[in-house]
């Protein structure tokens, strides 16, 4: 019997994921990828997968970190995407970090090679005609105007915008290391780390303070066309947290806790910037928390001020561009299938998910559901004590417009964090009572345990049921 294949719009993480797993179900895929027939303002390259801002899926740590225990769940599900971020890891403290290029080669390669695999570059400005009866729309943070416009009219309901900045990238061997020095927060050991994986640049209270005026002084790319769009919380350019107040930034990404200077180890910081690899050679570093919209040369002028980064050498400048995302609670149902149009799923940070992980994690379940649809299978959501349940729950369960405000969006883009999970009971030890930091620290490790052990038999139900026909 020939299998009808399955469309995927867009080869980024969620498309690339999507694709793999629909494939290795058994079912054809046509995935469709704009590059390098048409660009976008943050892509540098053709390869599928391509990550444009930074190179960290974040925290590796499954007991007590949600976007850890989102990694293992993936591992288990067999992802595309931790494959290739396992294969091609960099020192990064207690993160998991990729090799920006090599991570993007092992995806391409790996989606070339499967036999159920067709790859058309070329761009879709419109919806998936009607006789792609099973389609997914993974055009993430950058989609085009022409097909925006068409999920628009076919919806009713116009797509949300906010900006996206990405964070500047150095040349290893033009910071100055007799200025900074090599240390994980708190030391810190990570997968494929030492402890001393991030570099750190000090400030003094006078520094700091120069810093954060010629921040707000200087001079910002505008985007007119965009005035009044939203950032998102979590990925703010470093010159917009520094006019929300003077010591914004020394309690985010320049906060000198857990770190000493090796150079001069009896005066604490005031401030710290980190660097971290940005490459498996280790000769670019970018700027931890470093988005910006300030103009390229007023960059240059101002990190140039940052202690260690005086003849600092960019390969690449901060930049910001524009994302877009849907209201998916109120567009699509709990399997992320367009109510509109039965077969059309969504998938990435278009649907409102926030992260590389998270986004390629939506595109697993899409390209799961989409291709158990296509066999005539039930598959069931996964539960929502579960990262993948929590996270699915949260695109298409929560935040639909406000009664109180009708016509008021409250649906805002979101990483994985326990905040989406249901409680879970903290096991008792006998003669001892849990108090402040031990206790939190036992409630993410009992959502954790509970999350792969119930991930774990949603994956068993689903393969009983592909092997039972």
């Amino acid at each position: 019997m020939t299998i009808k294949p399955i469309h995927i719009i867009g080869g980024g993480l969620a498309g690339s994921e999507a694709a793999w797993q629909v494939a290795q179900a058994g079912v054809p895929v046509i995935l469709h990828e704009m590059r390098p027939v048409r660009g976008t303002d943050a892509h540098k390259t053709d390869g599928l997968a391509e990550l444009v801002c930074s190179n960290s899926f974040r925290s590796d740590d499954a007991a007590t970190n949600a976007v850890g225990l989102l990694h293992a769940e993936m591992r288990l599900a067999g992802s595309l995407i931790m494959q290739s971020g396992d294969a091609n890891q960099v020192p990064a403290g207690g993160a998991l970090a990729v090799d920006r290029d090599g991570f993007s080669q092992a995806v391409t390669a790996k989606l070339q090679a499967h036999p159920l695999i067709t790859i058309a570059r070329e761009e879709m400005t419109a919806l998936p005609p009607e006789d792609w009866d099973q389609a997914i729309i993974a055009t993430g943070p950058l989609t085009s105007a022409e097909l925006a416009a068409a999920i628009a009219e076919k919806t009713g309901a116009d797509a949300l915008a906010f900006f996206d900045a990405i964070a500047p990238i150095i040349h290893f061997e033009t910071i100055d290391m007799n200025v900074a020095w090599f240390q994980s927060r708190y030391d810190k050991v990570g997968p494929g780390g030492t402890g001393k994986d991030y570099i750190n640049c000090p400030m003094d209270k006078a520094q700091y303070d120069a810093f954060i005026e010629a921040l707000i002084a200087g001079g910002k790319t505008e985007f007119k066309q965009w005035e009044g769009t939203p950032y998102f919380d979590g990925c703010l350019p470093i010159e917009v947290m520094a006019e929300r107040g003077p010591e914004t930034l020394r309690h985010g990404p320049m906060k000198p806790m857990g770190l000493t200077n090796a150079h001069n180890p009896t005066v604490k910081p005031y401030a710290v910037v980190q660097l971290r690899q940005d490459n498996a050679l280790g000769t670019l570093y970018n700027m931890v928390g470093f988005q910006t919209k300030l103009k390229h040369g007023e960059q240059v002028r101002i990190f140039r001020t940052i202690p260690g980064l005086e003849n600092a050498e960019f390969a690449r400048l901060g930049g910001l561009h524009r994302n877009t995302y849907i209201n998916s609670p109120q567009l699509l149902d709990d399997t992320l299938q367009l109510r509109a149009r039965p077969g059309l799923r969504f998938a990435g940070q278009i649907t409102g998910c926030e992260g590389y992980v998270e986004s390629a994690a939506i595109g697993l379940l899409a390209g799961r559901f989409a291709a158990a649809a296509r066999l005539g299978r039930s598959l069931s959501v996964p539960p929502v004590t579960t990262a993948f349940g929590a996270l699915l729950n949260h695109i298409t369960g929560g935040h639909i417009l406000s009664d109180d405000e009708p016509g008021k969006r409250s649906f805002q883009p979101m990483n994985i964090n326990f905040g989406l999970f249901p409680p879970a009971e903290v096991p008792k030890v006998e003669g001892k009572r849990l108090r402040g930091k031990e206790k939190t620290i036992a409630k993410k490790q009992a959502m954790s345990a509970r999350a792969l052990q119930d991930c774990a038999a949603w994956l068993e139900t689903a393969k009983a049921a592909a092997t039972a026909e």
